[in-house]
């Protein structure tokens, strides 16, 4: 006798997608906390985890160096909650905005405060190896300065990634900008 299977309209999940997006509510909660924390059954309350995951994420945040304790908070009957909070230094990451004539590259903390900046003139029209090397020499400049020549004014790995934002619209698929009005040198 066969099984019928039954399309039940859900899809299954992928379980590194799944811890990673529940470290990120995690990290988004205790970024918008600020510096007096929030306590792991604020954010089991908040996110829809349950305490035990909670516990663990945060638990692999603090090894990390991305989450410190805050203190206590005052008991209500019972122990006094622990609290946690984003550690901002503990990671950067950088932004790079080009515009048809500009370039604006910045590194931000953890909680979004910005370390440095750097703006300059670019030409779109001179291509995309030209372009990138522009973007490279901004985005090294910009870490080097205030970060140091080899990182070290930041812990090992603090550079968590880079967000580059593009006129034009995107093709996801092939990973290209196309059809810059203006540059066709980009489809």
């Amino acid at each position: 006798m066969s099984e019928d299977r039954v399309n039940s309209g859900r899809a299954g999940a992928n379980l590194g997608a799944v811890r990673s997006h529940n470290s990120a509510l995690v990290l988004g909660l205790l970024r918008g906390a600020g510096a007096e924390g929030i306590s792991r059954l604020e954010v089991a309350g908040r996110t829809g985890l349950t305490p035990q995951a909670v516990s663990k994420i945060t638990g692999r945040l603090r090894e990390t160096g991305l989450a410190a304790e805050a203190g206590r908070r005052a008991s209500t009957g019972g122990k006094p909650r622990t609290v946690l909070r984003l550690v901002p230094e503990a990671g950067h990451a950088v932004g790079v905005q080009l515009d048809r004539d500009a370039l604006r590259v910045v590194l931000v903390r953890l909680d979004g405060a910005v370390v440095g900046e750097r703006r300059g003139e670019l030409d779109l029209g001179a291509g995309a190896e030209a372009v990138l090397g522009v973007v490279v020499e901004a985005v090294t400049g910009l870490v080097r300065s205030c970060l140091g020549p080899f990182g070290e004014l930041a812990e090992a790995g603090s550079l968590l990634g880079v967000g580059v934002a593009l006129p034009g619209p995107l093709d996801h698929v092939r990973g290209v900008l196309h059809r810059v009005t203006g540059f066709p040198g980009w489809d």
